[in-house]
């Protein structure tokens, strides 16, 4: 898989209150990779993969959110390319009414948005994927995911949001971590929270018998190429500390890609882990390392990347003016 190299130009026109004594760049960085790797600790070796139809989708998927019509969901089971708009079309509502607001959950939903039109691109590129269409389904209930947590967390049924979500929504709501502790944090909760139990529920092999590992890969091409510009994005309209490598809050393209990339691997196996459970209790156990797991990262993150009063009002007050 390419890995972008280089470290990024961007020089914001405004420069963030100075912090008190805390975690250099590097140190930042260091830790999320390292976020990344601790991630799979206690994950057995992924083992080859056995045949798992795409049935049991009611026994993984949360409740959809209800823009989705049972026609929808039947249509974009079939791997329809024309869900994918769909989706993009809510991301982008959202986006605009949080971007409105310099609602610190911004940043992710651009990420989310602008990666998912990327995807799009590359599924309709003959020979991209192996298996378009299968992608394009779980494209559609991956989305499902994150909508139900942010539906759900919007009309106070906190309950119903998962514990790595709720961590990534309070700490938009409290305005307390920069512009990419946003990005990662809502990035956790959708890879190595949600995406285990999407990739498990549809099905880790094709009809034939081979695996869709190559297809899992090949995302992290699309990611890699959408990296850049779009933490460039949210750092000109958001936050410009997310791409300033003068700034404890800073990344490089290669950092952030190493990051996405291992926890993306880390989700594969996890769902390895659910589809192979034959009892209950094994699921239980699974399900129950793949919360905790994910809920310990994003408390890592939020320490990592928590903001001073002082930058978060640096922050939106160059929100205010520059997120059109």
């Amino acid at each position: 898989m390419p890995h972008p190299t280089r470290r990024l130009r961007h020089t914001p026109k405004h420069r963030a209150p100075a912090r008190r004594a805390g975690p250099t760049a590097s140190a930042a960085l260091a830790l999320g990779v390292a976020v990344a790797v601790t991630a799979g600790l206690g994950v057995p070796p992924a083992l080859a993969d056995a045949p798992v139809p795409l049935t049991g989708v009611a026994a993984y998927q949360p409740s959809l959110s209800t823009w989705y019509t049972p026609n929808q969901i039947n249509h974009c089971l079939g791997g329809n390319p024309d869900c994918v708009p769909v989706t993009i079309s809510r991301m982008d509502t959202i986006l605009s009414q949080l971007a409105a607001s310099c609602d610190h959950r911004a940043p992710f939903t651009l990420a989310y948005l602008r990666t998912t039109q990327q995807y799009q691109q590359a599924a309709a590129t003959p020979g991209f994927f192996e298996e378009p269409a299968f992608v394009n389904v779980e494209d559609v209930y991956f989305a499902a995911y994150f909508f139900s947590a942010y539906d759900n967390w919007n009309t106070g049924n906190t309950s119903a949001v998962p514990q790595a979500w709720q961590l990534a929504f309070s700490a938009a709501q409290n305005r307390n971590v920069s512009g990419l502790g946003d990005i990662l944090l809502g990035m956790n909760a959708h890879i190595n929270r949600d995406l285990p139990y999407v990739l498990a529920g549809l099905g880790l092999v094709a009809p034939d018998g081979s695996s869709r590992h190559e297809d899992h890969e090949r995302v992290n091409i699309f990611l890699n190429q959408v990296a850049e510009s779009m933490l460039n994005e949210a750092a000109a309209r958001f936050d410009p500390t997310i791409n300033d490598l003068d700034s404890p809050y800073g990344i490089t393209y290669a950092a952030f890609m190493q990051i996405i990339a291992g926890w993306r691997e880390n989700a594969w196996i996890n769902a390895q882990r659910l589809a192979r459970a034959s009892t209950p209790q094994q699921r239980a156990a699974v399900e129950t390392s793949i919360e905790q797991t994910a809920t310990a990262t994003g408390v890592s993150l939020r320490s990592a990347f928590t903001y001073l009063p002082a930058q978060t009002a640096f922050r939106d007050r160059y929100c205010a003016t520059h997120h059109g």
